[in-house]
């Protein structure tokens, strides 16, 4: 072979494959330089498998409403449970026994050992760049890697026939009258609002609420259904720090229509849904466009529809129309990993409660 055509192909190959650090990816990343290479690459790859920790109710519409976009990419979603289940689906990661999935969710708790996991896609400079349209707030800063498509704000909830007008908090220092001491109000054993609540207040200030919280005698209660039917059925007035989306779904469904939910501010809010494309994921341009698809205006409406008020703080749907204007507290990407220990210390400082049956 003569130099000279030796020189073509390497030009050539050399235009075919980007390196990592083509088009002002990040150290050690990859990006495709366009929405139609990631389209034309998806269509050759043919097929996709996710997990979601979205309901289940909102896996058909959103996998129909993707088909529409991309007829020639065949989609299986499957459920990832709790935090139970995805423990088990780190291990299962950490010894390298998972090879069907293409994208899998970062626990916030468990989210840097999960992000570990991510193929190293420069999602944030794809986005940054519009190859990929989603917001860049959306995005881990750090990874690069994952996404995060939807979000929970956390809130009061309270039944309007036992608590009057005045008495309902407007601040959450409001709980600490001595009107609300001696089991007046609920408080979660599982305080994830409370962890959010630390990344825009910080630990001092949070704790010392904590513990004052306890002083208060509060019922111990853990779960939100649980929660929600004590409060609509009049069993209790008030909860002090609760989903704001399971009041609303519980709220809809209280035939006395008692149940209230109320935002307070500084309003709580963490990132959910944070997907990624596994490192050894067979179809990773088909997996882009579908986590780009639920970023979407279209799959965050679909998110909103089903599973009301869920979706992303950074994106155009009910969380943020409801936050628009609110001093936050999100709990986001730089955060999570401080969550299973933010956690445990309100725990501890509300003195390691158990939950009433």
């Amino acid at each position: 072979m003569s130099i000279r055509l030796f020189a073509g192909l390497f030009l050539l190959l050399a235009c075919w494959l980007p390196s990592p650090n083509a088009y002002g990816a990040a150290e050690g990343y990859l990006i495709v330089p366009s929405h139609e290479e990631i389209v034309g690459r998806a269509k050759k790859e043919g097929k996709l498998s996710l997990l979601s920790s979205l309901d289940t109710v909102t896996f058909k519409p959103m996998m129909q409403s993707f088909a529409k976009k991309y007829p020639f990419i065949e989609v299986r979603m499957q459920e990832i449970g709790g935090p139970e289940a995805l423990q088990r689906f780190l291990l299962e990661l950490k010894a390298g026994t998972v090879k069907d999935f293409d994208t899998a969710e970062a626990s916030s708790e468990f989210f840097l050992e999960f992000a570990a996991h991510a193929m190293k896609l420069d999602i944030l400079t794809m986005a940054q760049k519009g190859t990929l349209a989603l917001n860049p707030k959306m995005v881990d800063p750090e990874s690069h890697s994952v996404v995060s498509v939807a979000s929970t704000i956390c809130a009061i909830a309270y039944n309007k026939n036992r608590l009057a007008p005045g008495a309902v908090p407007e601040k959450w220092e409001d709980f600490l009258k001595p009107e609300f001491k001696g089991r007046k109000f609920i408080a979660d054993i599982r305080p994830q609002c409370m962890a959010s609540l630390m990344a825009g207040m910080g630990e001092e200030w949070v704790l010392k609420y904590a513990r004052q919280i306890k002083e208060q005698q509060p019922v111990w209660l853990r779960g939100n259904n649980r929660a929600m039917s004590a409060l609509a059925t009049g069993e209790h007035a008030i909860h002090q720090m609760t989903f704001y989306q399971s009041c609303v779904e519980a709220a809809k469904k209280d035939v006395t229509q008692s149940l209230v939910c109320k935002i307070l501010e500084p309003t709580p809010v963490y990132l959910r849904e944070n997907q990624f494309v596994l490192k050894n994921a067979r179809h990773p341009h088909a997996a882009l466009l579908f986590i780009e698809h639920m970023a979407s205006r279209e799959g965050q409406k679909i998110i909103d529809d089903l599973e009301p008020i869920k979706s992303s703080v950074y994106a155009d749907g009910e969380v943020s129309r409801l936050t628009k204007g609110k001093k936050l507290s999100v709990n986001d990407h730089r955060t999570f990993q401080n969550t299973p220990k933010w956690m445990k210390l309100v725990v501890d400082a509300y003195g390691f409660p158990r939950a009433e049956k």
